[in-house]
């Protein structure tokens, strides 16, 4: 499901415009996002938990020359899914 597919499914289900359906997920998407970057947690009982996961240096590989090399450390998104949406998954 693409956001075209979200938000036509989103205003099916609760009889608002598609615009504002678009609006609105586009506005949800980038409050997470920002918090995200901010190094907030966001909690959506039942849904999951979307945050900010650090990732230590390592050595790795070049995969052209396969000379060992250092990725440095860096911070990622992460999201761990709430319980209510894991039983939901896989009953």
């Amino acid at each position: 499901m693409n956001k075209g597919e979200l938000v036509d499914a989103v205003a099916a289900k609760t009889n608002i415009t598609k615009k504002q359906t678009d609006e609105i997920i586009s506005a949800f998407l980038s409050v997470v996002t920002e918090a995200v970057a901010d190094g907030d947690k966001v909690t959506l009982i039942g849904f999951g938990s979307f945050g900010r996961r650090e990732r230590s240096e390592r050595e790795g590989r070049n995969p052209k020359t396969n000379e060992p090399m250092t990725i440095p450390a860096t911070k990622v998104p992460a999201f761990s899914a709430g319980k209510l949406f894991k039983e939901k998954v896989a009953p």
